[in-house]
């Protein structure tokens, strides 16, 4: 089995966690497994070091300063490997094996990392190469940087190019919980999640892997993440599963749009709740909601819409916040999905303003961590679809 292993900063910050870090590392070599690893800089190197450019620095200078919490893991970590009868090389911008290369900005090139990862996964079979997370060489032999969560970002692209069956990310946490355990009584472990749910909750807070890194995951590559106490890098903790679809999908049948009024709807507790009951109650499936502070809008199959019309009107009769709905049919939905979304500036302008040259009016505009969905008239459903696929 082909592994690569990523150990984050925490499974690093000490001299006793270097060594369950090597110990974990050497079981596996010793069961005939192929690994390659990379290391983050031990605990908050990175974040103390940017704290101490107190002047003036330009981003090449930058890059190289922080490029030491990284070397420096490297060199930790492979010495510990050798002292454990293990055949480990360290790896770092500027050596011979080194693999990834990017430009200033961070943006890889991917033919000449592929071709340079797979040198490097033709030699795992007698050697485990250290390699520094974070970090990339550009053409010109300096040094850049993957951005924030680059460690993760180096382990998944390394596992996917050298055709790894599982990427292992040891941090400081059991894998994903069901909730924040600092918050939530009986949060557990989640077993299995896909990497579209991940790459939602990686967008919304939840610090397990960086977005940046579920881009390179692919369907066959599996990646794991498991706590740094627990020793085994091939059981335990959570496996993200799936691959991360780009996708432009606009809804065959029509819909409706219903929408409730009321005074100040959205400091009414339980209102939004009540209102998806009725409809949940009656098995009238809600396509998307919008809500302001006055209204909330739930789209859903135009086949429903009247009945879905006359029980939200008893819910209007019945509370006195609420005073009316209405409804309009004829709505179509174009939803782009993709993993780039989130690391896109401009993303929602790049769909709506060439929408909105072509003189379409867009009824509605909804947001998720990855996708975007566009909700125009019916009839404009076709050259909708069409102007977001020239864009994307």
């Amino acid at each position: 089995m082909r592994v690569v292993a990523k150990f984050g900063g925490t499974s690093l910050g000490s001299g006793d966690r270097i060594n369950r870090a090597a110990d974990s590392i050497a079981a596996a070599v010793e069961a005939g497994h192929e690994i390659a690893v990379v290391a983050s800089a031990m605990g908050n190197t990175t974040d103390e070091l940017l704290e101490e450019i107190e002047f003036e620095a330009e981003d090449r200078d930058r890059a190289e300063i922080v490029s030491m919490g990284e070397r420096t893991s490297v060199r930790m970590l492979k010495a510990a490997l050798a002292a454990r009868g293990i055949n480990a090389i360290f790896v770092e911008p500027g050596s011979d094996e080194w693999p990834i290369i990017a430009n200033d900005l961070g943006e890889v090139d991917i033919e000449e990392t592929t071709r340079r990862v797979e040198e490097l996964a033709a030699d795992l079979g007698s050697v485990v190469p250290v390699i520094t997370g974070f970090l990339a060489q550009n053409k010109a032999g300096e040094i850049t940087t993957l951005g924030r969560g680059g460690s993760d970002t180096t382990a998944v692209m390394l596992g996917r190019y050298m055709g790894a069956d599982e990427v292992v990310i040891v941090t400081d946490v059991e894998g994903v919980m069901t909730g924040d355990p600092r918050v939530v009584e009986g949060a557990r472990n989640v077993g299995r999640i896909t990497v579209d749910e991940l790459r939602n909750l990686s967008f919304r807070g939840a610090e397990v892997v960086a977005p940046s890194a579920l881009s390179y995951k692919d369907d066959g590559l599996g990646v794991r993440v498991v706590h740094y106490q627990h020793g085994d890098l091939l059981t335990g903790g959570t496996l993200i599963e799936g691959e991360f679809q780009n996708l432009i999908d606009m809804q065959e049948d029509p819909l409706s749009c219903i929408t409730v009024a009321g005074r100040a709807l959205r400091n009414s507790p339980g209102i939004l709740a009540d209102l998806s009951k009725v409809l949940g109650d009656a098995g009238i499936n809600i396509d998307a909601v919008a809500s302001g502070m006055d209204s909330v809008t739930f789209y859903m199959h135009e086949g429903r819409a009247k009945e879905a019309e006359n029980l939200l009107h008893s819910k209007v009769v019945e509370d006195q916040t609420l005073s009316s709905v209405t409804v309009e049919d004829g709505i179509a939905v174009i939803r782009v999905t993709g993993g780039e979304l989130p690391n896109r500036p401009g993303v929602i302008l790049d769909i709506v303003q060439p929408i909105s040259e072509a003189g379409i009016n867009i009824h509605d505009v909804i947001t998720s961590a990855t996708s975007v969905a566009i909700f125009v008239a019916w009839d404009d459903r076709e050259e909708t679809l069409k102007i977001v696929q020239e864009e994307f």
